[in-house]
């Protein structure tokens, strides 16, 4: 039973919401970043980079004690404003054929810790620990965890119903995405989209592993320290749920410095054992379907088909392309053991990646490079059912949220 609950939203004035809205800040460029900083005053990044006001990096408490400065400086200026009244928000994006409709809410820590919240990536305590720290100074959210509920007519229903209301919001934002959102405060329905969702065995993040690890440490350190019945503002944490059908999950390729001391030819006998091998020649090659891989070397591309006979599947993670592409390669021959940390390899993601993969190794900055077919959700939710963790950079998923557009206060005042 997957519990969900309405909240009373920090959000931009009508007027100023386009301005407002950001990106995630890891995705501008320096340049970009500074030029929206310096000539858009009710940018959302202005709050996450505090230090812009005063010309100088800032970081640690003191950046955490500034943007909480910030954020309440935009609420003082009306820049952001409360609900008056807890609604579940209808989020829609658009963009050519890419189409995503969803929910911001509150989903609950226990659902977290009870595993009707399923995760699929391990997390890296020192990052949960910083974040929880962040959250606790700054005592927002800013950025939802993104979550995948099965398709249900029922809740298509819902959502058509809305969705025939005018939106509070309707905008579009320079990359040509359509924005709109509708606010669910009628008690009607908001009880009957909960009960909906009572119906749901289990919720699968897709995006914000470490943001719900954090919430549930900050849930725990707050309980810690008070007294409390489990329904306090910490004890839950802000979500964007979309219909699993509605996700749009991309592949991340590899690209490896060096062949760990072997030739060319000495490699490619090594790989011999474990795939037939096709030369491709010079024509841009991407693997078709499961367990294919294609490879970039030397200015050819290569097929790899897995020799089924040879490698053995035990579980849902050993029939993921990234394990296997890590278990038969990249340990064993170019020795690569450590996938988070290793510096001779990297990850790249997009759709015209293996352009870019081709032009890093034609440029002499990496020696080799492996693309894959994209994972599907039906390999995530294996993976998470079986609580097992898949190796990292296996998905790049969207859509990817805007920050600001709905802020949740963790310590009401």
């Amino acid at each position: 039973m997957a519990v969900i609950k309405p909240f009373r939203a920090i959000r931009p004035s009508k007027d100023k919401v386009p301005f407002v809205v950001s990106r995630s800040y890891e995705e501008y460029t320096k340049k970009e970043l500074e030029s929206r900083l310096r000539y858009n005053p009710f940018s959302f990044l202005h709050i996450i980079n505090p230090g812009f006001k005063f010309d100088r990096r800032v970081k640690g408490p003191e950046r955490f004690r500034l943007v909480r400065n910030r954020y309440l400086e935009f609420l003082e200026d009306e820049i952001l404003v409360k609900d008056k009244e807890p609604s579940i928000y209808l989020y829609e994006i658009s963009r050519d054929s890419f189409y995503c409709c969803g929910f911001f809410c509150l989903t609950s820590i226990k659902d977290y810790i009870e595993g009707t919240i399923k995760k699929h990536e391990n997390t890296i305590a020192r990052r949960e620990k910083l974040f929880a720290d962040y959250l606790d100074v700054v005592g927002y959210e800013a950025e939802p965890v993104l979550m995948t509920y099965p398709s249900k007519s029922s809740i298509s229903s819902i959502i058509k119903a809305e969705k025939e209301k005018e939106p509070k919001y309707f905008f579009t934002t320079p990359d040509r995405m359509t924005h709109r959102l509708w606010c669910l405060k009628d008690k009607t329905v908001l009880k009957r989209l909960q009960s909906e969702f009572e119906k749901i065995d289990a919720l699968y993040i897709a995006d914000g592993h470490h943001r719900s690890a954090s919430s549930r440490l900050l849930s725990e350190l707050r309980s810690a320290n008070n007294t409390g019945n489990g329904n306090s503002s910490h004890d839950f944490f802000m979500s964007y749920l979309i219909p699993e059908d509605e996700v749009r999950i991309y592949e991340f390729n590899r690209m490896i410095k060096d062949l760990n001391g072997l030739t060319k030819e000495e490699f490619l006998s090594a790989l011999d054992g474990m795939f037939r091998i096709k030369n491709c020649g010079e024509e841009l090659y991407r693997p078709g379907k499961k367990h294919h891989f294609s490879m970039y070397l030397d200015g050819e591309f290569y097929s790899l088909y897995l020799r089924k006979k040879v490698y053995h599947f035990t579980d849902a993670l050993s029939r993921l392309d990234t394990q296997i592409l890590y278990k038969t390669i990249l340990e064993p021959i170019l020795g690569i053991r450590d996938l988070r940390n290793d510096k001779r390899i990297r990850y790249g993601y997009g759709k015209r990646n293996v352009i870019t993969m081709k032009n890093e190794i034609d440029a002499g900055r990496f020696k080799i490079g492996f693309g894959l077919v994209p994972i599907t959700m039906s390999e995530i939710k294996s993976i998470a059912d079986a609580g097992l963790v898949m190796p990292p950079k296996s998905t790049y998923i969207e859509p990817k949220l805007r920050s600001g557009l709905a802020v949740y206060e963790l310590f009401p005042r």
